[in-house]
């Protein structure tokens, strides 16, 4: 590496050698038993209230409502005579509030029109909720507050379940048999891990999404959430949303520039120095840096002055040697090398970030000590999948630094797991 590179990445913090994973994983650590025991945390560790010994039953059809990002699906699942999951009658939409502000009973009556064909079908109802949500011991949920620019502010504090089976009441619906149960997704992507897990190949399970943004579910012995109610029994175990996008970071200048520049600077802090929905603009924050400081030609630092709107899908093209806006404006190999340094080690530092998080819901938990049974991590996301390098990256430091710990996790993905997931959580119910 150049040592002009290496002086700029060490200043701004941007080098992932400056990471100790050991010290990190001991942060991460620290503030998810904080958060369980419900002291000042970053992290929330929302009791989920869904077992992970959840399983799917042959023959069980479950209506599924998938509410994420900006899309909206619902549909059927059927497990068959094989415990295989069986999607039909899947529609897509757009969830109600992205495109406009949506009143409560608007959002309402938009998730009953998507779903009122399915209505009568099955007494039971998995939501998937990709929002952060207070989940209650009756399995409801209560949103309290809605990222992902959906604007719906009137539905903070509402009760989904109850307020959806009021308004199938209200249409003429029988629904008093009708039960549902209000999951975020990593809960969902952990449940579609366990279903995989069904003959015990792999020692616990771990839910991870890293797409538009970031979160984690693990799984956690009731004993040790000493935050909930005195009424709640302290036995088995139960999922754990930890909201891991919200950790709480000692981070560099750019960073803290570029935090200022998003909505709730202080909230989210590991979200938006991983995820898709900011990896790009946070490069294109120290690409600049790194021109003010004339690391880059004249010529390319006239090139770039004209870049607008730079992405995580642009910035993995450029790494993956497509043709795009950067690369154009690279045109001498100097600026080029310079480039592929400096965005090379801003996605590593992502991926140590990302494995420390991966690590630290390995390590608070017993799991996966023994190298046969290696805990099985769920990752969904097209971030995590698609951006160049990040996942090799994230699967390096993760095995490397479990295996200083006589631990081992393996990564896998599998396809429709918030629909799987939350159509097993149905079946708790």
């Amino acid at each position: 590496m150049k040592p002009q590179v290496e002086s700029f990445l060490r200043k701004h913090m941007l080098d992932a050698d400056l990471i100790s994973m050991d010290d990190l994983c001991d942060t991460f650590i620290s503030e998810m038993k904080a958060g369980l025991a419900g002291k000042a945390s970053s992290l929330a560790m929302i009791p989920s209230f869904c077992s992970p010994d959840a399983r799917p039953k042959a023959g069980e059809s479950v209506i599924v409502i998938d509410a994420g990002g900006t899309n909206f699906r619902t549909c059927m699942v059927t497990f068959d005579e094989n415990l295989s999951p069986v999607i039909s009658d899947f529609h897509k939409s757009r969830m109600p509030g992205i495109e406009r502000e949506v009143s409560a009973s608007e959002f309402f009556s938009v998730i009953a029109d998507e779903t009122e064909r399915l209505i009568d079908l099955s007494d039971r109802i998995g939501f998937c909720f990709s929002y952060a949500a207070e989940i209650l011991p009756d399995h409801d949920g209560i949103p309290t507050f809605f990222s992902k620019e959906i604007k719906a502010p009137q539905v903070i504090g509402k009760h989904l379940g109850k307020e959806l089976l009021a308004e199938f009441a209200r249409r003429g619906h029988d629904v008093s048999k009708k039960r549902i149960i209000i999951l975020n997704d990593t809960v969902t992507t952990l449940l579609a891990a366990q279903a995989k897990n069904a003959e015990g190949s792999f020692d616990g399970c771990v839910g991870f999404i890293l797409g538009t943004g970031t979160n984690t579910a693990y799984i956690e012995k009731v004993a040790n959430i000493t935050k909930l109610d005195a009424s709640i029994p302290r036995t088995g175990s139960q999922i754990i949303n930890v909201e891991s996008g919200c950790l709480d970071l000692n981070l560099g200048d750019i960073d803290r520039t570029f935090l200022q520049s998003t909505n709730e600077p202080e909230n989210y802090k590991l979200e938006k120095m991983i995820s898709g929905a900011y990896l790009g603009p946070l490069a294109y924050r120290v690409m600049s840096q790194a021109v003010n400081e004339g690391l880059f030609s004249e010529v390319f630092a006239s090139r770039f002055a004209m870049l607008k709107n730079f992405t995580t899908i642009e910035l993995s093209k450029f790494l993956s040697e497509e043709d795009c806006d950067l690369s154009r404006c690279a045109s001498e190999d100097e600026d080029y090398d310079t480039l592929i340094e400096i965005l090379g080690s801003f996605i590593a530092r992502a991926a140590k970030l990302t494995a420390a998080n991966l690590a630290a819901a390995v390590l608070i938990t017993d799991f996966g000590k023994d190298e046969d049974h290696p805990v099985l991590i769920n990752a969904d996301g097209t971030t995590f999948h698609m951006t160049a390098f990040l996942k090799n990256y994230t699967t390096e430091y993760l095995d490397a630094f479990l295996s200083e710990k006589g631990r081992r996790a393996v990564i896998t993905q599998i396809e429709n797991s918030p629909i799987i997931g939350s159509a097993i959580g149905a079946l708790t119910l």
